[in-house]
This record gives C-alpha cells, sequence and structure tokens, in this order.
C-alpha cells in the first residue's frame, strides 16, 4: 500500500497522456456528437456510443433486449431511476443496462414490471452498480437480483478515493465529464424526454471501464478480497426492503420543537393523516402536506379552517381542499384520553454517545478508546472509518462488552454484528485491548 491519494496522480496523467492508452470503450467515437478531447481537462460525455435507445415498452421490444444481453459477453452494468421526492413507492420507473456485445438498452417497467426474463439471462454475470444498496430493492420488485456484483460508489470507499459520486470517479479515473442535472427529475412523468433518456443511458455507459480501473487500484493496494467479502454481503441482504419504522412520525422535521404529549399526539394524528393520503396518491408525503406545516399546527392547534390556514404551509390550494381532513386529525388528538398518548420511546441499545460520560463514565471512556482504535487503524489503510466498522457496532460493543473480553469472544460479538471477517481481522487485537478497562482506583 503506499499513503499516495489512489489513482489520482495516474488518472490525472491519464487525462494528459496519449489517448490510445485508454480503454478501448473509453475512447471518444464518431456517436459521441462531436466531443473532443481537452488537454487541460475531461471530456464531456454527451450521447451514448451507439445513439440514446428508446425504452422498450412492450412484449416484443424487452424479448429483444432478452436476446441481445443473452448474446453479450462480461459484466452487466445496471442502474434504475427512481421518483423520490415525488413518489409515495420507491419502485424503478427506468431501468439501464450495457454490456459488451449487446449494447445499452433502457426499459420501461410501468407496462413490464416482470423483468424475470432478463434475470434469466444475465443473473450468473458480475452486475455493476454504483450505490447498489439504492437499486437493489427496487429491481427485485421487477425480479431482477443479482448472484455477483461489483458496486462502484462502495469500491472507491474502500480504495479510500474522497469524492465517490459517479460523476467524480468517472472524470477522476477515466477523464470524462457526467452532467447530472437530471438526477432530481420526476422518473414518473410520461413521455420522458430524450435529454432525460440519454441522461439515463450515460449513467451506464462507463460503469464497467470504471468497475475494471477501480478493481485494478484495490488489487493494487491489496484490498480485492475485503471488496469481495462487501459485494457479497450486499447480495445478500441489498434487495430487502428498508426497515419499517415502530414509530415513523417521530421523524417528523421540527419535531423537537413540539413540547409535551398532547402537542405530539397532535403531529402523529397529522402524520398518519398525511400518510394515507400520500399512499392512496403514490405521492411524496412531503408534497401533501409539509413537515413544516404538521409541526406548526401542532404547537398552534387550530380549531377552525380561518385558524388553520394561516399556517404557514396551509397556503397551497391542494392542501386547503383537505382542511377538514387536517382539522379531524387535530381533533382526534384532542379526543384522546391521557393513557393514549405518547410516550417516550423504549431506546434499543446504547443510549446517545453524549450521554455516555453521565450515565457510565467507565463506558464512555471504553467507547472513546474504541472509537481512537478506529479512526487509527482506518487511516492506516486509508479508508472512511464508518466503512471500516459501522458506528453502531463500535457503540454496542463498547456499552455491552462481553463478559469476558478476549479476542474469541469480541470477534463473536462482532460476527453477531454483521462485521465481515476482514474487518475483525483488522480491529481485533486492538479493540480487544481497548475494551480492557482499567482497575478501579483505590
Amino acid at each position: 500500500m503506499t499513503d499516495e491519494p489512489p489513482l489520482r496522480r495516474r488518472a490525472a496523467e491519464s487525462r494528459t497522456g496519449n489517448e490510445a492508452d485508454r480503454p478501448p470503450s473509453a475512447r471518444p467515437e464518431p456517436a459521441d456528437a462531436g466531443t473532443e478531447p481537452h488537454a487541460d481537462g475531461p471530456v464531456p460525455l454527451i450521447a451514448p456510443r451507439e445513439g440514446t435507445p428508446q425504452p422498450a415498452a412492450t412484449p416484443d421490444e424487452l424479448a429483444e433486449v432478452v436476446a441481445r444481453f443473452a448474446a453479450g459477453t462480461g459484466p452487466v452494468a445496471l442502474d434504475a431511476e427512481r421518483a423520490s421526492g415525488y413518489r409515495y413507492s420507491q419502485r424503478a420507473y427506468l431501468v439501464q443496462l450495457r454490456r459488451a456485445g449487446s449494447g445499452t438498452a433502457l426499459i420501461d417497467p410501468l407496462p413490464l414490471p416482470d423483468l424475470s426474463a432478463l434475470d434469466t439471462v444475465i443473473g450468473e454475470a458480475e452486475w455493476v452498480l454504483h450505490a447498489a444498496s439504492q437499486d437493489l430493492p427496487c429491481l427485485a420488485e421487477l425480479g431482477l437480483r443479482p448472484r455477483r456484483l461489483f458496486d462502484t460508489e462502495l469500491a472507491a470507499r474502500l480504495a479510500g478515493f474522497e469524492r465517490v459520486g459517479l460523476a467524480a470517479l468517472t472524470e477522476q479515473l477515466l477523464g470524462y465529464s457526467l452532467e447530472k442535472h437530471h438526477s432530481a427529475a420526476d422518473w414518473s412523468s410520461r413521455p420522458l424526454p430524450e435529454s432525460w433518456l440519454t441522461y439515463a443511458a450515460l449513467d451506464v455507459e462507463m460503469l464497467v471501464d470504471l468497475r475494471d480501473a477501480l478493481d485494478e487500484e484495490l488489487t493494487r493496494q491489496g484490498k480485492s478480497a475485503w471488496a469481495a467479502e462487501e459485494f457479497a454481503a450486499l447480495v445478500r441482504t441489498g434487495a430487502r426492503p428498508p426497515r419499517v419504522r415502530a414509530e415513523p412520525w417521530r421523524r417528523t422535521s421540527g419535531i423537537h420543537r413540539v413540547r409535551g404529549a398532547r402537542a405530539q399526539a397532535r403531529v402523529r394524528s397529522l402524520w398518519y393523516a398525511r400518510d394515507q393520503i400520500a399512499a392512496r396518491r403514490d405521492a411524496a408525503p412531503g408534497r401533501v402536506l409539509p413537515d413544516s406545516a404538521i409541526v406548526a399546527a401542532a404547537e398552534l392547534d387550530p380549531k377552525d379552517e380561518k385558524t388553520l390556514l394561516t399556517l404557514p404551509g396551509f397556503g397551497g390550494r391542494s392542501v386547503r381542499r383537505l382542511a377538514r381532513t387536517w382539522l379531524a386529525a387535530l381533533d382526534d388528538a384532542r379526543q384522546l384520553p391521557d393513557d393514549a398518548l405518547p410516550v417516550a420511546p423504549t431506546v434499543e441499545g446504547p443510549p446517545p454517545p453524549h450521554r455516555w460520560a453521565e450515565r457510565d463514565p467507565v463506558a464512555a471512556a471504553r467507547l472513546a478508546r474504541c472509537r481512537e482504535v478506529v479512526v487509527r487503524i482506518a487511516g492506516a489503510h486509508n479508508l472512511p472509518p464508518e466503512n471500516l466498522i459501522a458506528p453502531d457496532s463500535i457503540r454496542r460493543l463498547a456499552w455491552v462488552p462481553p463478559e469476558e473480553v478476549t479476542e474469541s469472544t469480541v470477534a463473536e460479538t462482532l460476527r453477531g454484528l454483521n462485521a465481515r471477517e476482514w474487518q475483525i481481522t483488522l480491529l481485533l487485537p486492538a479493540l480487544t485491548e481497548a475494551l480492557q478497562d482499567p482497575p478501579p482506583t483505590p
């Protein structure tokens, strides 16, 4: 390993060096819409090499995509576009794929919600995704589940890159710049504009080349086995839907300003009224009623429509139409008996770290020692501390260490907290020592 920031020097050289040294799929071709290499910066990537494909939207068009990808070779680059911020669900509204010998394909999953035929022909290949944990659940809903994968964002984190976004990595490692101005678009809208389709196709255009560059760097740093463990864990667990929180209304932005159980009951009642409407409309909850409006109504407790509509967030036409719904929710909270009001939630696991010194000074000192170990070892291996071990795992280990602290018991505890073997190997000796509490002073 080296102290040199990984690949940054070599990436800079590749941008100013001989164009023939670039991977063939990374070199500008005539179909790149006239882009020319810039000696002083990255090449703007503005069009796919084979042009922008139209999304497959019929069974026959899907069958043609399946046949093409069955005939292709090597890894398959995949991406999915959702409509976060616009829709209640986290389903995919566009799926993008690229493979050597197959080209790029776009699929509209609205008329084609079952892509298991595609999964059959690409299932045994390595899938290449960027930030795979974001896309695996919505791909699984369509019948797409990887058996092997390579996550370029996670690989970049393990390799020590400071900027791990797709555009940043493509520029650093391949010398091409990607526009990301459609990343927050409403992908549920139809028809999708041509510029959006071009953006979507370019997201998979360089993904396999990026995978190869990162794999080379991981090999150079001796981290390939670490990455393989991380990718295998994603295959096992990445397609699971997010865990449903017991009291999701408590995550309302600004709820810390709402004082008292009765006022919190108003937040809860408004939150669930909004959630039912959002789910029925398949609209993002914040587009039905913003969190700020829920908090304002919970604080003031308006009892008539005129007062309600003067509050911030209640001025929009669609919100005003639901005024009776919001007033009914507030009235429901008003009618609750005291024993039905919210109570402080039972905290699973350790308390917030800022309370440790007060609650258990010995545990607080133990946590400080463990954190120092993680930061030191992560720095020595050019890793973000959170990728060396999950912060929650360290807190749980430090709060309730094994009854007998040995390398064997600490390793067993870490495995129970879903730590990978490479993480345990790096941390075990130093963490075991850090968990040893000094004898009490006489």
